[in-house]
């Protein structure tokens, strides 16, 4: 019966902070006032709206450069601008592509190593209202010095406000969630290895040559 029921309050946690993430990816909306930042970040997946609304950014001047990162080994830059909408003038100077990420920790890897070597520290990301939280947390993994500044759009093929009216709204919010909950374990474990390395750290450092 005990394990009855700490499966069951495992369970009533689990919803309950499901319906919390869904409940923040539908009030995720995008700053009311046009942010400013170094640079413009896109994470590509599920919809070509995220490419066109950092090619939008751009536009306004919210940043100096873009990096579309993850697309297909296949997409050109011809065929990217197309989906971007893009002026040519704009587009040929500072539009960068990244095509080494695979999944949103590679975007983050790949994001961390495009600002670095253009000493851009205040980013804005763009990416999908559901994806963000995860997004976030594995870029400031991967980057911990940077400033985020996140810009959600909505995925045409999943409403966050009415994601368990479908069969694949809800298995796609579902997935997500339970990503995310995986990122956060992982960066608590890989903070408390940080904290319990840094005292060992410092006192070799005291040490007399």
């Amino acid at each position: 019966m005990k394990s009855l029921a700490a499966l069951l309050v495992v369970v009533l946690v689990w919803g309950a902070g499901l319906l919390a993430f869904a409940d923040r990816a539908a009030r995720a909306n995008p700053p009311f006032e046009t942010p400013r930042a170094d640079g413009i970040v896109v994470l590509t997946g599920a919809s070509d709206k995220r490419i066109e609304t950092g090619m939008k950014l751009l536009e306004s001047e919210s940043g100096r450069r873009l990096l579309v990162s993850g697309v297909n080994r296949d997409v050109t830059r011809a065929e990217l601008r197309a989906v971007a909408s893009a002026p040519a003038r704009l587009y040929d100077c500072c539009v960068d592509l990244g095509y080494d990420a695979e999944d949103t920790l590679g975007n983050a890897q790949e994001i961390a190593a495009w600002a670095r070597a253009k000493n851009f520290r205040r980013l804005i990301v763009v990416t999908s209202d559901y994806h963000m939280p995860r997004s976030l947390l594995e870029i400031k993994g991967a980057m911990p010095e940077a400033e985020l500044e996140p810009y959600p759009v909505q995925t045409p093929s999943l409403d966050a406000r009415r994601w368990w009216r479908t069969g694949t709204g809800a298995r796609r919010m579902t997935l997500e969630y339970t990503k995310y909950l995986g990122v956060l374990a992982r960066e608590a474990v890989l903070g408390i290895g940080r904290k319990t390395d840094a005292p060992a750290s410092a006192a070799e450092e005291a040490q007399p040559a």
